[in-house]
């Protein structure tokens, strides 16, 4: 079966740099503190530049136990990262890999805007059914909500 390609764009009231900086550079240190699904986020290999892996490990009983990501780039200045989920016990046989690619823009008011373009490439001639696909993408814009939502109520973090 084909990539399937998801387009989202999403507005927040946090500028781009804390954004970017919560979710993708300092995510090994934020995430396990306010994503209670979160055990750990560790480096496999690398220091956070391209080519690094990192393998966030979830609680035992949540519906994963953890996914492994490649950072394929990432520009701190422009708030652009693009990363691969290369591994994840919750793929099996159905998942080969999953690209996401985001940016982060200066919205008018101060926030930000947000364009991701996921790429999931299914294993073979696999057909991902649409409840699958929903909740790997609900799980993923649920950690962008906690992560605006505490970067709101904690305006001095990464200023």
């Amino acid at each position: 079966m084909p990539a399937i390609i998801f387009n989202d764009e999403f507005v927040c009231p946090v500028a781009p740099h804390r954004l970017f900086h919560g979710l993708f550079v300092d995510a090994h240190n934020l995430m396990p503190k306010i994503m209670p699904v979160v055990k750990s986020v560790d480096f496999v290999s690398g220091d956070g530049g391209p080519g690094s892996v990192q393998q966030v490990n979830f609680v035992d009983g949540y519906q994963m136990k953890y996914v492994k990501n490649r950072l394929d780039f990432k520009d701190k200045e422009n708030c652009v990262i693009n990363y691969t989920a290369i591994e994840s016990d919750s793929f099996g046989d159905r998942i080969d890999y999953i690209i996401s690619e985001v940016k982060f823009d200066a919205a008018s008011d101060g926030g930000s805007k947000c364009t991701i373009k996921t790429t999931v490439c299914p294993k073979g001639d696999v057909v991902l059914d649409d409840e699958t696909l929903k909740a790997g993408k609900q799980g993923h814009m649920e950690q962008y909500k906690v992560v605006i939502a505490h970067l709101i109520e904690n305006p001095h973090l990464y200023a």
